[in-house]
């Protein structure tokens, strides 16, 4: 059990840590991660050279042909010189809602199992998915650049991104994992996870719909972003792990011991005996995570009116869920553009 993997880097302060107390706790309050941002001298000005396009939540901008909102573009830029990417890192890499939250519980749950018990010492009750694996490009709540902040932690660093790869500062050494989802499953969670976060959204199905087949979105186009971190994992299996959200869905206690396997610290016979993997699901669970408080209250204010509560990570997390929501005529033009788009790669949906 000593030479499984700790990541002490994402060990919750002594205060997170402490057992819930028998009556609920305040709501933690707001905290304001933009308002004091600053651009660095020279990036503010380049941003602004790059097209710019509206429609969702907040302005997407352009680069290298990509669509990113503008915090995590500013942070991107500078990561690109700034950040020391470590042999040991593990880079848990999605677009946005395609179980991103899911994802970093697992592998959290996975890599520091030796170091908590599942019962209710597990940081995991009393800190967000997204407090435990930090975001390479956007910054954690208190601090002004993302890099900063990801050098202080000690290694081996369990982090997430939602950019491409081509734009991923990455040791050679490096092992990430991939998660993608149904195009239209995706769409339909980032639909109203972006009319919750506004306070002004006045975004339709319909809108949304022909920006997302039009490859704009954030971090999109969904293809191209997929297609990356597909065709790495092709070339680089033992350091690229591509997984699907309804492959996890479905046996989510292989998905566990793939990703156990995949980091280096595969369940042992006495782990399999006594349902380790099973423990780690049930921790995961979507009806676990929702029903704690820690997951229900609070949020990160980012500025221009947007607010993105805890709760706000979570809606339903179904498979096939699209069917309540789009006709199913653009369930098939979605369908028969993302085929077209991966025609030849080897990857379907």
């Amino acid at each position: 059990m000593n030479s499984r993997l700790c990541l002490s880097s994402h060990q919750p302060s002594s205060k997170l840590l402490e057992r819930v107390a028998p009556a609920p706790p305040p709501p933690p309050p707001r905290v304001h991660l933009i308002k004091t941002m600053s651009y660095p001298q020279g990036t503010g000005e380049f941003i602004s050279t790059l097209p710019e396009r509206k429609g969702w939540a907040e302005p997407l901008i352009q680069y290298k042909d990509f669509w990113f909102r503008r915090l995590p573009l500013e942070q991107i830029l500078l990561l690109q010189d700034a950040m020391e990417p470590r042999a040991d890192d593990i880079i848990l890499a999605t677009q946005p809602k395609c179980g991103t939250t899911w994802l970093k519980a697992l592998a959290f749950a996975v890599t520091n199992r030796s170091r908590y018990s599942f019962t209710d010492d597990h940081p995991l009750l009393t800190t967000h998915p997204h407090r435990a694996v930090p975001y390479i490009e956007i910054p954690s709540p208190g601090t002004d650049h993302a890099h900063r902040h990801l050098e202080a932690l000690p290694s081996p660093r369990l982090l997430a991104t939602h950019m491409p790869m081509s734009l991923l500062p990455l040791h050679a050494g490096s092992r990430v994992v991939y998660l993608c989802r149904d195009p239209k499953d995706t769409l339909v969670s980032k639909f109203y996870f972006e009319r919750r976060i506004s306070e002004t959204s006045d975004l339709s199905m319909d809108s949304a719909f022909s920006m997302f087949c039009d490859g704009f979105s954030s971090s999109g186009p969904f293809w191209d972003h997929c297609l990356e971190y597909w065709k790495e994992s092709l070339a680089r299996p033992n350091n690229v792990l591509f997984l699907r959200y309804e492959e996890i869905k479905s046996d989510p206690v292989q998905v566990v011991r793939k990703l156990a396997a995949f980091l280096g610290v595969p369940l042992t016979q006495e782990e399999e005996s006594s349902g380790a993997a099973q423990e780690v699901v049930s921790l995961c669970s979507f009806e676990k995570l929702t029903s704690l408080q820690i997951n229900q209250v609070g949020g990160v204010d980012r500025g221009n009116r947007l607010y993105v509560g805890n709760s706000m990570f979570y809606r339903k997390g179904e498979v096939g869920d699209w069917m309540n929501h789009m006709s199913h005529e653009m369930g098939e033009k979605l369908d028969r553009i993302v085929r077209e788009k991966l025609q030849g790669s080897g990857l379907v949906f």
